[in-house]
């Protein structure tokens, strides 16, 4: 099992075992399964529920996958397609995460995980991100800046301004002895 960092921030898992291969973003997983080249679209049975996925062959009743996803999926996103690839043809199906702010370990519970600590991403740029989000991201990289440079971070400079609003409200307190930390 492999884990790779493509251009699409993936993390891909191809095992012998399996009978398919698969990719992921956060926001989505997609699986390639290979097919025999007699096979047409009316030949496949894709049934998309949001917590389990069914995949047959129709000549012969052939079950590829039915199990447990390992997370929940939006159905109405999710798709599938005939393919050529490399070996022939393939069914790719694309699974759409609702929760698209964390890896998968594998497709279907009990099948053969991937370790996602191990997936690097590619980086993002932060104008992609949410307002709240990307607020708390440049909040962050100012303070590691400030931190870097040896000076007081965000929430210590709110601090010392809170403290000269403070003296200046009261100049009678003496604070010549008083230390900031």
């Amino acid at each position: 099992m492999s884990e790779t960092n493509n251009t699409t921030t993936e993390a891909s898992s191809s095992t012998e075992q399996l009978p398919y291969t698969w990719t992921q973003t956060l926001q989505d997983c997609t699986l390639t399964v290979p097919i025999d080249t007699g096979i047409k679209g009316r030949d496949i049975l894709v049934d998309f529920k949001k917590e389990h996925l069914i995949v047959k062959i129709k000549p012969g009743n052939k079950t590829i996958i039915d199990g447990k996803l390992h997370k929940s999926i939006k159905v109405g996103d999710s798709t599938w397609s005939i393919e050529e690839s490399k070996n022939g043809k393939a069914m790719v199906i694309e699974l759409v995460k609702v929760n698209q702010m964390e890896w998968w370990s594998c497709i279907i519970v009990g099948h053969s995980q991937i370790d996602t600590s191990k997936i690097e991403p590619e980086n993002s740029k932060i104008s992609d991100l949410d307002g709240e989000t990307r607020g708390m991201v440049e909040k962050m990289m100012f303070d590691q800046r400030q931190k870097q440079m040896g000076l007081p971070t965000s929430d210590e400079l709110q601090k010392q301004e809170m403290m000269k609003k403070f003296m200046a409200q009261h100049p009678e307190m003496d604070f010549s002895q008083t230390k900031f930390q």
